[in-house]
């Protein structure tokens, strides 16, 4: 079957491509006008051909030449070959950078997901050592946390939730505590800052992990197991004098490098200590409103929160060293010592009395030394012949509550056995019975015959009047991302108010 005839449009294509002689030799070839290449010796075609081929390269030689002699012409050609070659070296950089930065950042990720690499300013340059003192954590029966990973995954959260915990913010538009005040008994206000849910859950593992399993000085008796006021007050009864000596501004004193090197001394590593000295404390701040946003602004060093469940241990961990000193300073002048959070008591009879100045100045300078403030306003020597208190214990025959305070209660729950609770308080909460049965309880722990028939006779003023537990209503919900309820917070009254430590 014959080949379709070409139309004059293909064949002036043709010549222009080729050459007129070529196409009509092409055309005779295809017609079968002249036999087929190379069927012919000496075929006078392969002439034309090869005269095509010369006027070809001829063509293309002019054309080289022309452009030669055109140096604009060159100088464009140059620049847009120069041009395109920057625009593909441009392209594969880009696109080099791109794959750079998406696998910097997906090590990145997987980094962060597994370790904390900053905390912020300050104190970030040791979270790189991980290195833990084994020796050390073995004598103290503490479990080994080296690294973020550990810590995060025994508190049973992600690494991302510890550095939220952890992270220290000059400025921030979150808070972890809640902060109230309370009146002190002495006039006053105490600020009280109350750890949020997921703070406070971690505070507690630490407690609880690590600080309770530490070894504590025999003379101190607050926050710790089978001790109490009573315990701390009971070395002082029958005492001709006691000395009671309060330390200032006990929890505030404590900062973050104090706590970490706690935790450094225990064995743990550069890392562990930052992270837990981190969580256990916190800043002072101030609530700023900027452009209708609420920040936190840090007003100075971190230090040991009143408030935070770690924090009594912590100082007790922190006080061992005044402990031993204080003790063997009151053996060798012949006085008894005992220590409640900031509360030093010592007490002594006899011959020893004599030694009061010395120990006095004594105690103060292994206070200075130890990094802690006598409250100079809080120093106070009793005398057999008053009333002897020590943290609240009356100890001039035996471990008693004051007279007073049982002749007002009796009166108080004499009255609501009579008329009903209504109309009557005792302390500052609304809800009297709560209280008369919180003080019985107190009374028990102190004299548990005389508690017990007080505390049977608050049950059953309780039983009369339908008592039930009040509800607490939600407080204002504070501008953080989690929510918490606490108690309403009251103004003073006249009656006498709880003691601090019992806010724990």
């Amino acid at each position: 079957m014959e080949e379709r005839a070409r139309t004059r449009e293909e064949l002036y294509a043709a010549v222009r491509q080729s050459s007129r002689m070529e196409v009509i030799l092409e055309e005779m070839i295809r017609l079968g006008f002249w036999p087929a290449e190379g069927a012919m010796p000496e075929d006078p075609a392969d002439e034309i051909r090869r005269r095509g081929e010369i006027q070809r390269e001829l063509a293309e030689l002019r054309k080289q030449s022309r452009q030669l002699h055109n140096e604009e012409a060159l100088k464009k050609e140059y620049l847009r070959r120069r041009l395109e070659e920057s625009r593909r070296k441009r392209r594969e950089t880009k696109e080099r950078r791109e794959r750079e930065r998406m696998d910097r950042a997906e090590v990145w990720q997987q980094r962060k997901e597994k370790e904390i690499l900053y905390l912020g300013q300050e104190v970030s340059a040791g979270l790189n050592s991980t290195e833990c003192d084994e020796e050390r954590l073995k004598s103290h029966g503490l479990p080994r946390f080296s690294a973020a990973q550990d810590i995060a995954e025994a508190m049973g959260i992600t690494v991302a939730q510890l550095r939220f915990l952890a992270f220290n913010r000059k400025t921030s538009t979150v808070s972890h505590y809640v902060r109230f005040k309370i009146p002190k008994k002495t006039g006053g206000e105490r600020l009280i800052s109350a750890p949020m849910p997921r703070l406070k859950a971690a505070q507690h593992w630490i407690l609880q992990n690590i600080l309770e399993r530490v070894e504590l000085h025999d003379a101190a008796h607050g926050f710790r197991a089978a001790r109490s006021i009573v315990t701390n007050a009971r070395p002082h009864v029958g005492s001709d004098c006691i000395i009671n000596i309060d330390l200032k501004d006990f929890f505030p004193s404590v900062e973050y490098k104090r706590v970490k090197g706690l935790f450094r001394s225990l064995g743990y590593s550069e890392a562990a200590a930052t992270i837990f000295g981190l969580i256990c404390t916190e800043a002072e701040t101030e609530e700023v409103e900027l452009d209708g946003k609420k920040y936190f602004v840090a007003k100075g060093a971190r230090h040991l929160p009143q408030g935070a469940p770690t924090s009594p241990a912590i100082t007790n961990l922190l006080c061992r060293r005044l402990d031993r000193r204080l003790k063997k300073m009151a053996d060798e002048t012949g006085f008894a010592y005992t220590r409640y959070a900031d509360d030093l008591t010592f007490s002594s009879s006899g011959d020893s009395l004599r030694n009061i100045c010395n120990a006095l100045r004594r105690t103060e300078s292994i206070v200075a030394h130890e990094g802690f403030t006598i409250h100079p306003d809080k120093v106070r020597v009793l005398r057999r012949s008053r009333r002897q208190e020590v943290t609240g214990v009356v100890v001039n025959l035996k471990p008693a509550v004051s007279r007073d305070e049982l002749r007002r209660f009796r009166a108080v729950l004499y009255q609501i056995e009579k008329d009903g609770p209504e109309g009557k308080r005792w302390g500052a909460s609304k809800d009297v019975l709560g209280s008369l049965l919180g003080f019985a309880n107190f009374v028990s722990m102190v004299d548990g015959e005389k508690g017990a028939r007080l505390k049977g006779r608050v049950l059953a003023a309780m039983d009369k009047y339908g008592w039930q537990r009040p509800k607490f209503e939600r407080r204002t919900k504070p501008p953080v991302k989690e929510e918490v309820e606490m108690p309403p917070v009251e103004e003073p009254r006249d009656d006498k108010p709880k003691k601090w430590w019992k806010l724990f």
